[in-house]
C-alpha cells in the first residue's frame, strides 16, 4: 500500500477536512482526494464520509487510523535506519515534570549518561494527562512520563522516580505564618487546582481527600503557570509535586506550608510502546537515566 495514501488519510483525520489536509501537506486538494479514493479502493471499504469541506471517519476509518499512524512511523524509522541517522524518540511529559526534571534527564542522555550510542533525536510534547493519553493511544508518542494517578497502565510501564508532594502558598498568605498547618485551618481558604484532571486535582484525590475534606476547591481554567501566578498573589493554596514549584520555592515566590499530617511521595511512571526497533536501546537507556535522576529516592517498602 502506498504510504502517500495513508499520509493523506491521517492528515484528513487530524485536520478535519480534505482542504485543510491538502494545505498542511502542500498538495492540491484534487490530489489528496485522488489518494483517498485509491486508499478506499485498495481496502475495499469507505474510510471517510465527506460533507462539504469537512470529512469524518467511518467506523472502518476509525479502526484504520491507529494502524495508519503506526505504519507511517515504521516507514520513518526504516528510512532513518537506512540512512544511518540516529533514532527518533517521541516523548510526552506532564507540565509539572517538564518544568525542571525532564530537561535535565534529556540533557544527561544527550551528554552520554546512557552509555555509548544511545543518543536520539527527541521530540518532546508537554501537555496535560488527557492530551498525552490520547496522543499515546493514537500512536503519536513512543514514551510518556506522568505522575501515578492510581490507575494501572496497560502495556509496558515502570516507576522511574518519586516526587515530594508539597502544600504551597504565597509568603503573604496567613497560613505561611503558621509553624504547623492543620486540616481545620486549611478549610478557611480556597484550594487551587489548575483544571479538571490536572496533577494538583489528582494529588488531592489520591492523597488529600481525608486531609482536605470539606475544603473549597477553586478550579483555574488554565495552565500550571496560571495556577502558580494566582497562588503567588495570595489567592489560595495548592497541593503540587515539588518539581512543579522548584523555582518558585527557591526564588521565594511561594513557600511550603508545614503540614501536621505527612503526605507520601507520588510516583513518576513511564509508559512506552513496544517494538521501537533501533529506538529500543535509547528508550531503555533513557529509563535508566531517569531512575538515576529520581528527585525523591524513597524506601519502597514504606510506600
Amino acid at each position: 500500500m502506498d504510504s502517500r495514501y495513508l499520509r493523506a488519510f491521517v492528515a484528513v483525520a487530524e485536520h478535519g477536512g480534505i482542504s485543510a489536509a491538502a494545505q498542511a501537506l502542500g498538495y492540491a486538494q484534487s490530489s489528496v482526494s485522488a489518494q483517498l479514493k485509491r486508499l478506499e479502493a485498495d481496502l475495499g471499504v469507505s474510510v471517510l464520509v465527506r460533507a462539504g469541506t469537512g470529512a469524518a471517519l467511518t467506523e472502518a476509518g476509525a479502526r484504520l487510523l491507529p494502524h495508519a499512524r503506526e505504519a507511517l512511523e515504521l516507514e520513518e524509522r526504516m528510512r532513518r535506519a537506512a540512512r544511518g541517522d540516529r533514532p527518533r524518540l517521541r516523548i510526552g511529559a506532564q507540565e509539572s515534570l517538564a518544568h525542571v526534571w525532564m530537561p535535565e534527564v534529556l540533557a544527561a542522555l544527550e551528554y552520554g549518561a546512557g552509555g555509548p550510542d544511545t543518543g536520539a533525536d527527541v521530540d518532546l510534547t508537554v501537555a496535560n494527562r488527557k492530551t498525552l493519553e490520547q496522543a499515546f493511544g493514537a500512536g503519536e508518542l513512543d514514551l510518556v512520563f506522568q505522575y501515578d494517578n492510581g490507575i494501572r497502565a496497560l502495556g509496558p510501564h515502570a516507576v522511574v522516580g518519586h516526587d515530594r508532594t508539597v502544600l504551597v502558598a504565597a509568603p503573604s498568605h496567613p497560613l505561611a505564618r503558621q509553624e504547623m498547618v492543620t486540616p481545620e485551618q486549611m478549610l478557611q481558604y480556597d484550594f487551587l487546582v489548575a483544571e479538571a484532571g490536572c496533577t494538583s486535582e489528582m494529588l488531592v484525590d489520591r492523597f488529600g481527600r481525608d486531609l482536605l475534606a470539606g475544603a473549597q476547591l477553586t478550579v483555574i481554567q488554565g495552565s500550571l503557570s496560571a495556577l502558580l501566578r494566582l497562588a503567588g498573589h495570595g489567592h489560595g493554596v495548592s497541593l503540587l509535586p515539588e518539581l512543579a514549584v522548584t523555582r518558585e520555592l527557591r526564588e521565594g515566590e511561594l513557600v511550603e506550608l508545614r503540614l501536621a499530617e505527612r503526605i507520601r511521595p507520588v510516583s513518576i511512571v513511564a509508559q512506552w510502546r513496544p517494538r521501537l526497533g533501533p529506538g529500543e536501546r535509547t528508550l531503555h537507556a533513557l529509563l535508566d537515566v531517569a531512575r538515576r535522576a529520581d528527585p525523591c529516592p524513597v524506601d519502597r517498602t514504606a510506600l
